[in-house]
């Protein structure tokens, strides 16, 4: 749950901004911000080559407090771990092939946009 209003609108932009870079991929989405009471999945998507794809995305307005991928860890990439396979058993495709991909956004002050994505960091 986001702070404030200010960093939930910048997080939910930096989850539409990976979400069309996914497209632009071929990418399919089938879920955002898909919660149960043990966490939240991002963006779940369906890669052109039919695996589906669990990304944590990490939005920032600057590097002051360091690169947005250095926010996940272990435990955070665990818990991912816990959250794809109940999302996969809610959705009646355990066995399917996934992976876990991360999506670390800068979005300047100045409208400025840069994406680092990162593919199976499992």
């Amino acid at each position: 749950m986001a702070l404030n209003k200010k960093a939930e609108l910048l997080g939910h932009a930096g989850e539409q901004a990976t979400s069309e870079l996914l497209i632009s991929r071929g990418y399919r989405i089938l879920d955002r911000n898909w919660r149960i009471k043990e966490g939240e999945l991002d963006v779940v998507a369906l890669s052109p080559n039919q695996e589906i794809v669990f990304v944590e995305v990490k939005t920032r307005s600057s590097n002051d407090y360091g690169d947005p991928l250095e926010a996940i860890s272990a435990a955070k990439l665990h818990r991912l771990q816990r959250l794809a396979l109940a999302w996969l058993a809610t959705n009646q495709r355990l066995g399917c092939a996934y992976r876990i991909d991360v999506s670390g956004v800068l979005l300047g002050r100045s409208g400025e946009l840069s994406i680092d994505y990162r593919e199976d960091i499992s």
